[in-house]
């Protein structure tokens, strides 16, 4: 019998995220089975089963990749610092990345996939593994975070009188209110971006 390539295995579960991805976006974590998933993705529940056990472990999985990606278009955008304003990196990132998710998962509204990263946050509530799961990538996004307040910091853009960390919470705090606005009151881009120029502004 001919083995299956990692490449094959990869795209095999990269079509499963993407279908269960999809559902969630169009349906919500608990209006979408397990059958839901097979029929979006056209496969059997044994092709599915080998790669998840189960909805909770899609749902993990669909969580890390997306504050992953998240991780990384900050992570790029870090580069830039402190060349550019502050307020300007998290607003483009933050709409890039949702609106990037958006056409990726096929959605037919704004802000679904906020309304998405929403549904994690409230899941963790009652899942300790994705509780946990999350947990680790805050950490992960507070070390990167940490060097971009910094930089700004040094060059005079932030306050350094206040603890680097203590930074870095509120500011992932802001990112995160604009998720649930985004998620919740939809058409609120303008107002957060004239709002966060006004925060961080080093001329405010």
């Amino acid at each position: 019998m001919a083995r299956v390539s990692q490449d094959h295995l990869d795209a095999r579960r990269r079509q499963i995220l993407d279908g269960a991805r999809r559902c969630f976006t169009r349906n919500g974590f608990h209006a979408t089975s397990m059958q839901d998933v097979f029929q979006e993705t056209g496969l059997s529940s044994g092709a599915v089963y080998r790669y998840f056990r189960g909805k909770n472990d899609l749902i993990t999985a669909v969580a890390e990749e997306a504050f992953h990606r998240m991780r990384l278009a900050f992570e790029s955008a870090a580069g830039e610092a402190p060349l550019r304003p502050l307020d300007k990196v998290i607003d483009e990132v933050l709409s890039h990345v949702l609106e990037e998710q958006d056409r990726n998962s096929g959605a037919d509204r704004p802000g679904a996939f906020a309304e998405l990263i929403v549904q994690v946050w409230s899941e963790t509530l009652r899942d300790e593994r994705l509780a946990a799961t999350l947990t680790a990538a805050y950490d992960r996004m507070r070390v990167m975070w940490a060097g971009v307040v910094r930089t700004y910091q040094d060059a005079g853009h932030l306050r350094a009188d206040i603890p680097t960390d203590h930074v870095v919470r509120a500011l992932m705090a802001l990112v995160q209110g604009s998720i649930v606005q985004r998620a919740v009151f939809k058409d609120v881009e303008g107002e957060l971006r004239s709002g966060l120029r006004a925060l961080l502004s080093p001329h405010a």
